[in-house]
């Protein structure tokens, strides 16, 4: 009751009302676009192809991020991943390109450029995908007579042109949820992809499970209490942070600052985990780089390259997905996380940390702070996402339904799943009420 009773209140702010009812039309718009086919393809054929990317491979994790609109040719088959791609490719080129970097240092306008730039860079990531798509569906296992049009220059150009508009619509939508809607809406679009693709996974696992006597219920039992420890072990690396602490000197009555031991104490609380899902996006797309590129070549080496890094149940992929991830955490961290500003804004406010000067030495400390735990959020990180490999090599869980065993598919779940919860928790307890993991109470205004 409690719960139905915090859901009114959430339904009570008309802002917030609105901002989820248009993110969930804009997530019906791209669901619906993920099962319209490409004009020229047989949908009815397709379907018969599309269950082998259920099982796992590149193609499969490809099809869970777009939510099946890989495997159905869809106007979304390429969905927001060049986007992500192209936000990598820029957020390196900041660090090396000084016409970025300065960008980055004038603001709101700066990043308003940063931005255009980003968009323009996904259009030409989609005009090198799209072709590449295209051309591949064959050797997926889709049949010459599904192209009704034939593989002609027409279907290209026309396939091309609506597969890059579908990117750029997906992109669309996300920046309008992110603006005027609630959560981050890229991180939604990828998350509603996956939980697409859920049950389908579960009702696979349930039959080879059950269905065919492969460990019965008490086996699905224990992948089920397993695969909640795991979510609540996601919760705790989202969560978890460590506060430092910080005296303000108490302002006087004359605006200048009285240090004494009367000051207010708080905290600066640094996440352990600063990076959120960022790492597990970037990796993952650098991992589709050595496969395609081994892909061009007939060489023996190039076959194991591929045969290698095709496999994310594989030892190699998951041992250079571990070392990515670890090195995208400390960049990602170091670019989200600027403890030098950090340390100039507490000076600026009267604040400093007990034993420490402000200033140079501030900066220092709170940089050495992040180091220290980013080390063990990055290899913890780094284990919730290959934890897929282990569930389907000691386990022997279907590989569609090991994708949500930690993994990309679990980490961004669980990470925008808490980031929405908390934008909701602001409303409500910027309205008087109690959040959403707490009483539905109404709470008394502070005069």
């Amino acid at each position: 009751m409690k719960f139905i009773d915090t859901l009114k209140n959430v339904w009570k702010i008309e802002e917030l009302r609105n901002r989820i009812l248009l993110t969930l039309g804009m997530l019906l718009v791209y669901r619906f676009g993920a099962q319209v086919v490409l004009p020229g393809i047989d949908a009815d054929m397709l379907a018969q192809f599309a269950g082998k990317f259920n099982a796992g491979g590149i193609g499969g994790l490809l099809n869970a991020f777009t939510g099946g609109a890989f495997a159905n040719a869809s106007v979304f088959a390429l969905g927001i991943m060049p986007y992500i791609s192209a936000s990598i490719v820029v957020q390196l080129m900041q660090i090396a390109v000084p016409y970025l970097q300065k960008l980055q240092k004038e603001g709101e306008s700066g990043r308003k450029k940063i931005n255009q730039i980003t968009r323009w860079l996904t259009i030409g990531i989609c005009l090198v995908q799209a072709p590449s798509y295209l051309a591949g569906l064959p050797a997926m296992g889709v049949p010459a007579e599904a192209f009704v049009m034939g593989q002609s220059l027409m279907f290209y150009v026309s396939s091309v042109i609506i597969l890059v508009t579908g990117t750029i619509f997906a992109m669309w939508l996300g920046e309008k949820i992110t603006d005027k809607g609630i959560g981050n809406g890229i991180s939604i679009l990828i998350m509603v992809g996956i939980i697409a693709r859920l049950p389908q996974s579960f009702a696979q696992e349930f039959v080879s499970r059950v269905v065919e006597s492969n460990g019965g219920l008490i086996m699905i039992l224990i992948e089920l209490v397993i695969w909640f420890v795991i979510i609540l072990l996601c919760i705790m690396l989202v969560m978890a942070v460590r506060k430092i602490p910080v005296q303000y000197a108490r302002r006087t009555a004359s605006g200048g600052y009285e240090k004494n031991i009367f000051g207010a104490r708080q905290f600066i609380p640094l996440k352990l985990n600063a990076s959120g899902v960022m790492p597990i996006i970037f990796a993952q797309a650098i991992m589709f780089v050595p496969s395609a590129v081994a892909s061009l070549s007939d060489s023996d080496f190039s076959q194991g390259i591929q045969a290698a890094f095709s496999d994310i149940f594989g030892l190699y992929y998951n041992l250079v997905f571990a070392i990515l991830i670890i090195i995208f955490t400390y960049f990602y961290t170091a670019i989200t996380v600027p403890t030098n500003k950090m340390a100039d804004d507490l000076k600026r406010s009267g604040g400093f940390i007990p034993g420490i000067k402000p200033g140079t030495d501030t900066a220092e400390y709170l940089d050495r702070i992040m180091s220290q735990i980013t080390l063990p959020g990055s290899i913890f990180l780094a284990l919730i996402a290959i934890l897929p490999a282990f569930v389907v090599k000691l386990l022997g869980v279907q590989q569609g339904w090991a994708l949500f065993y930690g993994g990309t598919s679990l980490l961004i779940m669980v990470g925008v799943a808490i980031d929405t919860m908390q934008q909701v928790n602001s409303y409500l307890l910027n309205r008087h009420y109690d959040g959403l993991m707490k009483s539905g109470k109404n709470r008394k205004a502070v005069a």
